[in-house]
């Protein structure tokens, strides 16, 4: 697994409204308490602009793209981040934005 990858299936989760596998997947010194989705929001696309791992192999950024719509609008939005993942005993997590 990369950060790119987890970035993707923390993308799914949003999308299918898997709260259980985002705070699975966020760094412990990060995480929230707790996570409340919104279900008026359909996610419509993840486009991944750069991803990159550090040299040795311990932490990683993912700048991407997410475009929703919400609700009855069919306005769409667009949300950009760059986020930072570390790697601990062999598994990835989410940190933060940047």
């Amino acid at each position: 697994m990369t950060p790119e990858d987890l970035m993707r299936s923390r993308y799914t989760a949003f999308a299918l409204g898997d709260a259980r596998h985002l705070l699975d997947t966020w760094f412990p010194g990060t995480r929230p308490d707790g996570l409340s989705l919104d279900d008026a929001v359909t996610w419509m696309r993840l486009d991944i602009l750069s991803a990159n791992t550090s040299e040795d192999g311990r932490s990683g950024r993912v700048r991407f793209r997410a475009h929703w719509v919400d609700g009855g609008a069919s306005d769409p939005h667009v949300m950009e981040e760059d986020s930072r993942f570390v790697r601990r005993s062999g598994v990835w997590y989410y940190v933060s934005a940047v």
